[in-house]
């Protein structure tokens, strides 16, 4: 990396995730807390349920046929509870969380045109509104296989990512995306503001995978160079609860945010939310951008916008929370009579994709093979699969053209258009799509 006044260069590389101590890493290691534990921002007891969805296995994590054979695969309880003093939605606390949370890798975004796109757009935004160029600094925290850090740099702006992946790593180093094999802990964004700082900070759904919000906000505020800009994108708990969207639920995504949520945590730690904006993106999402606080710089409209939706839905109140349990226990019963009858008419039945959220739905269900043989991906790592849970085989989706199932049951159903767009063929020999979140639906 060039050095810039004082800017981050290789000459001083920052520290990796072995050089960090654990208290760096980790707030909650040892035991999990009695009950459900405690809130991972406030601290305070966690004692309302959302939904509960038993004990499943690890959505992301693919076993072949040779690893189920040397024994059966390991669950944990995905049972999510919100926090009645700062309304975080999350996880319960439970043996191997941190583990989990430590293995955890961010799918790839490359393989969506739909995701790519929105990436891009992103970058010429922030490109044009802080004015960005060769001496500017972008860093962004759990940076993937470097797909949007590559767009800044494609737009002629230095970047910085930092992902604790190996895989992700490669991949983005292999885009020219320049890439810390480490998490932005404290001792990174000590080591960045030494250095002068980022311009902008980038968590691009990152926040969802973080075991201690207040932690990763201070980290983020640490890294953040005087007038720089912390922007923010996450699936939003308001479009779980209104669109039953359950399955974004996993163990490795323990956190489900509202701006109510992050902004309490960002202002424990010294940040200010001075703009939001809702977008569509992952089923319903929210940006929010945040400077350091002593910077004094007042929040935009678009915030009290965002803040007044959350306080109209009631998300400051558990009567917000209710009801998404009855919500799944119907789109489960509806999709188990859905793959039933097909079989019972002789109808055959393929899926698309291999999302976690996939497999928090299948598991759900108590869908296996016996009611849906296959499903297909863009992704070559995940041909030759299993879906955990289901063990359902992955297959690439020019099988699936082969075959010519009756219906499609799109499980990554946030992108359903996308999807039907780039297998329009299966509607030549008269093939069917279905979706089964937020409802089973055959589309038009």
């Amino acid at each position: 990396m060039d050095t810039h006044s004082g800017r981050p260069t290789t000459d001083h590389p920052p520290p990796t995730d072995d050089q960090s101590s654990t208290a760096d890493r980790s707030v909650t290691r040892g035991p999990a807390p009695a009950g459900h534990g405690s809130c991972r921002s406030c601290r305070a007891p966690l004692t309302t349920t959302v939904v509960d969805l038993g004990e499943q296995p690890l959505a992301d994590h693919f076993p072949t046929a040779e690893e189920l054979a040397a024994g059966p695969e390991p669950s944990w309880p995905l049972h999510v509870v919100v926090c009645t003093r700062c309304w975080l939605a999350q996880l319960t606390h439970f043996d191997g969380a941190d583990e989990i949370l430590d293995a955890h890798a961010h799918a790839s975004s490359s393989y969506s045109e739909t995701l790519l796109a929105h990436g891009a757009a992103w970058a010429d935004g922030l490109v044009a509104r802080l004015g960005l160029g060769p001496d500017s600094l972008v860093v962004e925290a759990s940076s993937n296989d470097g797909y949007l850090l590559a767009e800044f740099a494609r737009r002629g702006v230095r970047v910085l990512g930092f992902d604790h992946h190996a895989a992700n790593v490669e991949a983005a180093r292999a885009l020219g995306v320049e890439t810390v094999p480490a998490r932005l802990g404290p001792a990174q964004a000590a080591w960045l503001a030494a250095r002068g700082g980022a311009d902008l900070v980038l968590g691009n759904h990152n926040l969802a995978n973080e075991r201690d919000l207040g932690a990763a906000g201070a980290a983020v505020r640490t890294a953040l160079a005087p007038g720089g800009l912390a922007a923010f994108e996450f699936h939003h708990v308001l479009s779980m609860l209104d669109g039953a969207q359950f399955d974004v639920a996993s163990h490795s995504h323990c956190l489900y945010l509202s701006l109510l949520a992050l902004e309490r945590a960002l202002t424990a730690n010294g940040l200010a939310v001075v703009d939001a904006e809702r977008v569509d993106v992952h089923g319903g999402s929210v940006r929010a951008y945040a400077a350091r606080a002593e910077e004094g710089r007042q929040a935009g409209d678009r915030v009290a916008e965002v803040r007044e939706v959350e306080r109209a839905a009631g998300l400051d109140t558990p009567a917000a929370y209710e009801g998404l349990g009855k919500r799944v226990d119907r789109i489960r019963a509806d999709l188990l009579a859905y793959l039933e009858q097909a079989r019972a008419d002789g109808r055959r039945v393929a899926g698309y994709g291999a999302p976690a959220k996939g497999n928090t739905l299948l598991n759900a269900c108590g869908v296996d093979a016996s009611l849906l043989p296959y499903t297909v991906d863009r992704a070559p790592g995940k041909h030759g699969r299993l879906l955990p849970g289901a063990r359902i085989p992955i297959r690439p989706p020019a099988d699936l053209l082969d075959d010519r199932p009756d219906d499609v049951l799109i499980l990554p159903w946030s992108l359903a258009d996308e999807i039907t767009r780039q297998m329009a063929a299966v509607r030549d020999w008269g093939g069917r799509f279905v979706v089964a979140v937020p409802r089973l639906e055959v589309l038009p």
